[in-house]
Formats: structure tokens, C-alpha cells, sequence
């Protein structure tokens, strides 16, 4: 790899993308707002190609919240048939990429058997690839993620004196999952809504004013450069020459 002011040896092993502005980037252009999560897909491939570019081997992305569910009806209705799409039309091209797919959120009534059907199709045909990991989150909330590991934790048994955070990281989503070391946010925007509460704890947050449908990996590349000016210290102080 060779891009420009970007250091291989430091490269973030888990980079976690808040997908935002597809609804205003749509407005915009006078579109509906439909046509703005249309146009993210070829955001999310590229970022995805600008990943694989720079040997990260985690990307994480925020593709439906338990919160989109109050959205209107025809939207998140479009939101369903829109991913169930994207996954039977791009699995086959990230498989031979590398990628290996996987989801984190709540497997619930609310999703479509067949948006369930499609993504654990996903996960069996990329099983075994090794390049990256994409993880997707969908029907995804940090609360939500939060109370299920707590419900789980109670429903086996354990003592609340065997409760720490190694316990609690067990019944997470993901407990494979290695917490991200950026994430970054698009469209301006400066929160987390609701987005990996445990796992962010000492991630460097990277905030850009680019709408998702117009984030390419260049944008990626410029948040990894700003992650790399950074001294990360997790609750220490810094080293003294």
C-alpha cells in the first residue's frame, strides 16, 4: 500500500461508519428520499474497496437502527426490499474479494423472513474468507445489544459476583468482534445515535461534513489520516521522552 500521508504501520484494524445523509442528499437533488439510499450503495462499495486498499480487516456499518422502525412506512418498507437486494446482488462480488459477511442486531419479528433468509445466505457463502470482515448492522440499537447480553446473562444463572465486563462481552452480538478503533460519522452530524455504546468506549470518533451517497475511499483514507495524528491513550497520560 502506498497512499499518500498514510502510515502502513499504524492502520486501524476495525473502522466503524455511521451511514448518514442519504435523506438529505437526496433533498437536495430534488429526489426522494428513496433515491438517496439507492445512491449509498455505491458509497458503501467503495468504501468497502478502500478498506480492502488499506489491509483493514474489520469495517462495520450502521444499516437500519432499532429507531428506523418509526420512520415512515413505505420508506422502511423500501429499506427491507432494498437490502434483501443489495445482499442477493453484492454477495457473490465481496466473496470473491475476500469478504467475509456477518450481521449484528436483533433477529426479530419485525424483519422480513426473507431479509433473514438472504443474510444468512451471506454468511454461509463468505464463512470462510479471511481479507475483511463486513459486518452490517441491521435492527441494530447499542441499548438494545446491551439489554440482550444483561437478559442472557440472567437467564443462565450467573451470579451477580461473576459479572464483569469479560462476562458481559461474551454475550454480546459479536463477542469476536474486536472494538473499533475509528469511527466515523458523515453529514455533519456530531453523536453516536444509539451506535456500538459498549464497543466505542475508547474508539477515536472522526466526524465529516461529506453526505453518505457522496463519501468515497478517498474520505476514507482522509479519516484514517486524521486517526493517525491522534494519540490514543486509553485513560493514561502520555509517554515522557
Amino acid at each position: 500500500m502506498d497512499i499518500d500521508g498514510i502510515d502502513p504501520r499504524g492502520i486501524p484494524r476495525h473502522v466503524a461508519c455511521v451511514m448518514d445523509g442519504n435523506g438529505r442528499w437526496a433533498a437536495r437533488q430534488g429526489l426522494p428520499r428513496t433515491d438517496g439510499h439507492a445512491a449509498g450503495e455505491e458509497a458503501l462499495l467503495d468504501t468497502v474497496e478502500g478498506a480492502l486498499d488499506l489491509g483493514i480487516t474489520w469495517l462495520t456499518v450502521y444499516a437500519f437502527s432499532t429507531e428506523n422502525w418509526r420512520r415512515p412506512a413505505d420508506e422502511v418498507r423500501y429499506l427491507m426490499q432494498f437490502n434483501e437486494s443489495l445482499l442477493t446482488r453484492r454477495r457473490d462480488e465481496l466473496h470473491e474479494r475476500g469478504v467475509r459477511m456477518r450481521f449484528l442486531g436483533r433477529r426479530d419479528w419485525r424483519v422480513p423472513e426473507r431479509v433473514l433468509q438472504r443474510m444468512e445466505e451471506s454468511i454461509a457463502l463468505t464463512a470462510n474468507n479471511k481479507v475483511m470482515t463486513l459486518n452490517i448492522a441491521f435492527n441494530y440499537g447499542g441499548r438494545a445489544e446491551i439489554v440482550d447480553a444483561v437478559k442472557a446473562i440472567v437467564s443462565s444463572g450467573v451470579p451477580a459476583e461473576r459479572v464483569d465486563e469479560r462476562m458481559i462481552r461474551r454475550h454480546l452480538y459479536d463477542p469476536d468482534m474486536p472494538d473499533p478503533d475509528l469511527m466515523v460519522r458523515t453529514s455533519g452530524e456530531y453523536r453516536i445515535s444509539n451506535y456500538l455504546l459498549w464497543e466505542l468506549a475508547y474508539s477515536e470518533l472522526v466526524f465529516t461534513d461529506v453526505l453518505w451517497p457522496d463519501f468515497r475511499r478517498e474520505d476514507l483514507f482522509e479519516a484514517v489520516r486524521e486517526y493517525q495524528r491522534r494519540e490514543r491513550r486509553f485513560g493514561g497520560v502520555e509517554s515522557q521522552a
